[in-house]
């Protein structure tokens, strides 16, 4: 990006309002950010305080400053005494500012643009029409999938006049945002992907969703409409439409290396774009053969010598090794990083350009090597990201770096989780804060890695059971309030040394943990009390407020920092009474405090179910925990939601049992015909349960449910093949689309908050985003 705007030119182009103006020399804008984490040059680099649904823009404008940023586009008045060398430029919305600076600079080029949507397939389009046209064309292209209100601002922003041609990837997920989009982006050819479902729970039909989508075609000269959309031929003639040919570019195909009905449709469509850009039927040949395989998501594991892994192995694009360096900074903390790359032959002139990026990141370590053999796999506590191209095969090293070799793994979606917070976030009111539970090493999907990414969300408290578990946390670079619900005496030094707010339910409690603040020479050190309100378990007795009181008046060694109780049936829509009568004393408690202490301590007594189904409970602060995963009993908020696991196994022997034979411990199953079967390596101590053995349960292949033979063993079960064609070695699915958790929980006689912690650690943790 190199916008080279006069500072009078970026104020006009950004609309503002007023413009607070040093004594200085005015500088020259070249470049943007809205992200104190990702700055890498802040030299000419204007800073966009957005406001989103995780964060305030504003709040960062100190960090921005210390850094050395110079530049800033506000929506308030800020003193600019606190900022004596800056340019401060006051608009009505930091977004629609960037936007507008992004038209400008749009409008500046004459050459194709070229908009693609569409509810799914939309980065391979984009990337495989790339991979086309490449050869020919001088391209830009949206770095990954940037293809948000934000997204596309950034992307236009990239143009410049040595491309020939712009492949802006067009997303949205609200109404009303498509029109403002368009008139940014200004396409000339326009690719609509698929009509799907995705983000149709905010629009009133799905129809009014299409309706918006097809917006973004209004005026260009041809939208190439992909394989088998069903669309209407006057909505077709409205965006000058050409659906692409079920039959077309069969001659070219058998070059093409991915051959599921998915791929061949959005390759068809690339092609199709390709033609009308004007790329010959023997370069298409040439390039059909080394269409890569994306990853669009990056795998992160657990890996030897206490490190982790960052496995982005599938190409070295150098957009996305940009993002997977942003990514790996802010997962590293305090941790060294240390990046890997693996260059082939023929891409090997491209070292010097690989290095000079990976620098601007400042990581401990950069390794550029030609061979996969010479890397070293002595690194301790560091996050480790490996990329290269597709013949350097530096997913064997991201292989060898693996802790656990264990075929059963569990996968959680970061993207999920962020979408299912995201949710919470509109439905809250816009003070309220949130409390992220981690406890039980984050419901089982892993305590620091989980910790680390809520904390980059925004959440403002994590809690967790017991104190050492927010020691980990603190030790791995965790900044924000940790709340510490069960606290034991034999570890308050450690609660106060690492700064842990603990939950104070009985006198004998409260009075030895003053003891240790007093030994401590501790003062105003912040605490929460927590009543019973009805659960009948840890907890103050509503009737006990008068004597807390009098001992906090008392003793300046601590302060209420929040009262809490928690609600008992808070997922019972059928009668609310019970939750109300528990509301109703956490009141009364909160109204005798506020009248001693004042509004000063936060009150918090929705759960994840509480959130949804008693909006008025939500105070000052939310404890949300399972609800993260997609996990709840209101129907109408679970259609909201995204599952963020996926439990998978591999098939590791397929047997032949005759009639008569029988499978597994005691016999207890015999074939009564000749039946195949699936050994699996996924047993009961892997959280597998003994009482799904004997059909009671199953795991899905090829997304048909295959039941138990025989009893659970402890490391592996055995299914029924049914009439199924396996092999050893193809996936099962223990928790996904097919079986979801709260199905696998029902079987298992259980709930999903135990099926979650139950299962064993042993089971591989990969993080995807």
């Amino acid at each position: 990006m190199k916008l080279g705007l006069s500072y009078n030119d970026f104020c006009i182009n950004c609309g503002g309002i007023s413009a607070q103006i040093s004594n200085k020399k005015q500088p020259v804008i070249d470049r943007v950010c809205y992200d104190t984490r990702k700055i890498t040059s802040v030299t000419n680099t204007a800073f966009f305080a957005l406001n989103g649904a995780f964060r305030n823009g504003h709040q960062f404008i100190d960090a921005a400053y210390d850094i050395g940023i110079r530049i800033f586009v506000v929506e308030q008045e800020i003193d600019p005494s606190f900022y004596p060398d800056a340019f401060i430029l006051v608009v009505k919305d930091s977004l629609y500012a960037l936007q507008q600076l992004a038209q400008k600079h749009r409008e500046k080029f004459n050459y194709p643009i070229v908009a693609i949507t569409g509810s799914s397939g939309k980065t391979t389009v984009k990337e495989w029409i790339y991979h086309l046209i490449k050869q020919d064309k001088r391209v830009i292209r949206s770095p990954k999938s940037y293809n948000s209100q934000l997204g596309v601002a950034l992307s236009l922003l990239e143009l410049s006049d040595s491309c020939d041609i712009a492949l802006i990837e067009v997303g949205i997920s609200e109404p009303n945002e498509m029109q403002r989009l368009e008139a940014i982006i200004q396409p000339t050819l326009g690719v609509l992907t698929s009509f799907g479902r995705a983000h149709s729970e905010n629009f009133d039909s799905l129809s009014k969703l299409y309706s918006e989508k097809l917006t973004l075609f209004q005026k260009v000269k041809e939208t190439i409409v992909g394989v088998d959309i069903a669309i209407s031929t006057e909505t077709l003639a409205q965006i000058h439409g050409a659906i692409v040919n079920r039959e077309a570019y069969g001659d070219l195909l058998s070059e093409f290396p991915f051959q599921d009905s998915v791929a061949i449709n959005n390759i068809k469509l690339a092609i199709q774009v390709s033609v009308n850009l004007g790329v010959s039927q023997k370069k298409l040949k040439e390039q059909l053969s080394t269409v890569p395989q994306l990853a669009l998501r990056m795998e992160t594991f657990e890996g030897i010598n206490q490190t982790t892994i960052i496995n982005d192995t599938y190409n070295l694009d150098l957009d996305a090794l940009v993002y997977s360096l942003e990514y790996q900074k802010l997962s590293a903390k305090k941790k060294k990083r240390i990046v890997i790359v693996g260059l082939d032959k023929e891409n090997d002139a491209k070292r010097n350009e690989v290095a000079a990026i990976i620098e601007q990141f400042k990581p401990d370590q950069i390794v550029i090597t030609n061979d996969p053999n010479e890397v070293s796999y002595n690194y301790e506590n560091a996050v480790i990201l490996i990329k290269g191209t597709r013949n350097s095969h530096m997913e064997k090293v991201a292989q060898k770096f693996r802790l656990k070799r264990h075929k059963t793994f569990i996968e959680i979606d970061l993207s999920s989780i962020r979408h299912n917070l995201g949710i919470v976030r509109k439905v809250i009111k816009p003070r309220t804060k949130i409390l992220a539970m981690v406890k039980a090493q984050s419901y089982g999907s892993g305590l620091e890695k989980m910790a680390a990414f809520l904390e980059q969300q925004g959440i403002d408290y994590l809690g967790v059971a017991y104190v050492d578990e927010g020691v980990e946390l603190r030790k791995n670079g965790i900044k924000i309030p940790i709340l510490v619900m069960n606290p034991e005496e034999e570890s308050f030094d450690l609660c106060i040394q690492y700064n842990l707010e603990p939950a104070i339910y009985s006198f004998q409690q409260l009075d030895d943990f003053i003891k240790e603040l007093i030994f401590s020479k501790q003062s105003n050190f912040p605490i929460h009390l927590k009543f019973d309100t009805g659960m009948r378990r840890l907890g103050f007795e509503p009737e006990n407020c008068t004597q807390i009181i009098d001992v906090i008046k008392s003793q300046p060694e601590i302060r209420i920092a929040g009262v809490y109780s928690h609600l008992a049936e808070s997922d019972n829509l059928r009668d609310k009474r019970f939750t109300q009568v528990q509301a109703a004393q956490f009141y009364g408690v909160c109204k005798q405090l506020t009248h001693e202490f004042g509004a000063t301590f936060i009150q918090h007594l929705a759960n994840s179910e509480a959130i949804f189904n008693f909006p008025e409970l939500q105070l000052d602060m939310v404890r949300i925990g399972i609800g993260m995963y997609g996990i709840s009993n209101n129907h109408r908020i679970k259609k909201l939601l995204k599952s963020a696991l996926r439990w998978e196994s591999a098939v590791s022997q397929i047997k032949s049992i005759k009639a008569g034979e029988s499978v597994g411990y005691s016999r207890t199953f015999k074939a009564t015909r000749t039946t195949r079967i699936a050994i699996i390596p996924v047993g009961y101590a892997d959280g597998f349960r003994r009482n799904l053995g004997n059909g009671k349960g199953g795991v899905f292949i090829q997304n048909k449910f295959c039941p138990t033979v025989g009893r659970v063993c402890m490391d592996m079960i055995m299914v029924d093949l049914h009439d199924l064609v396996v092999k050893e070695g193809d996936r099962v699915e223990i928790i996904g689309k097919n079986q979801p958790i709260e199905i696998l929980a029902e079987n298992m006689q259980t709930i999903p908050y135990e099926l979650m912690t139950s299962i064993s650690k042993r089971v591989h943790r990969v993080y995807i985003e």
